[in-house]
């Protein structure tokens, strides 16, 4: 199963509900160009929801990192949002979840933005 990802506002928070899988190739590539087109249009407040996704490798936690890097340096904010326990525990692993603010709840999530 590849990647799919469909993108939606909530007031000025650009949602992007992402199903599949982020593996090397074209899932994790497809990642990265989408959080890249959408810091260079302006989009500041990306909340990404993984709650569909069910698998993440090496590949696709770095594109991550690298997707959080490059909103920041556009000054915006990337975060996340639904994660299942197999996600958790990778950012768990990883000491990611330093770096990523994580939601279980979309409207929690939509509001750590303001």
């Amino acid at each position: 199963m590849s990647l799919n990802m469909t993108t939606r506002q909530v007031g000025d928070v650009t949602v992007i509900d992402a199903s599949g899988r982020i593996t090397l190739g074209e899932g994790s590539s497809a990642f990265r160009d989408m959080v890249r087109d959408l810091a260079s249009q302006g989009h500041k407040k990306l909340l990404l929801n993984l709650g569909d996704v069910s698998y993440i490798d090496s590949s696709g936690i770095g594109e991550m990192v690298s997707g959080f890097t490059t909103v920041t340096n556009h000054g915006g904010m990337l975060k996340l949002l639904g994660l299942n326990k197999r996600v958790k525990d990778l950012l768990q692993i990883t000491k990611l979840y330093t770096v990523f603010e994580v939601f279980d709840d979309e409207a929690e999530g939509v509001r750590s933005f303001q």
